[in-house]
């Protein structure tokens, strides 16, 4: 998980990531979505190929990106007791708010 975390830092590839959640796509259709050329998108790609959070499927002369969302699971079940924590800080403050003067 920790090598999950170091891949997701890089916002490029969380853009990637977010991209690829509507559906699996080329190189090129992340290309033109991204302020990016095709030899970064290449190489953020197979990072997160390495770190198992995208699959690639070869057509023919084309390479189709997959979101992987396994990986992506255990990251959220780690967050899971933090998430509580969070929420009961916002029931808190938001008791507070309502017994506050207007």
């Amino acid at each position: 998980m920790a090598s999950t975390f170091a891949v997701l830092a890089d916002p490029s590839r969380r853009e990637i990531l977010d991209l690829l959640r509507t559906g699996p796509r080329q190189v090129n259709d992340l290309v033109d979505a991204l302020p990016l050329k095709q030899p970064t998108v290449s190489k953020h790609l197979k990072v997160l190929r390495e770190a198992g959070l995208v699959d690639v499927r070869v057509d023919a002369q084309r390479r189709w990106y997959a979101l992987r969302p396994e990986p992506l699971a255990e990251i959220d079940r780690w967050l899971r007791p933090y998430r509580r924590m969070w929420e009961a800080s916002f029931d808190a403050l938001e008791r507070h708010l309502e017994v506050m003067d207007p």
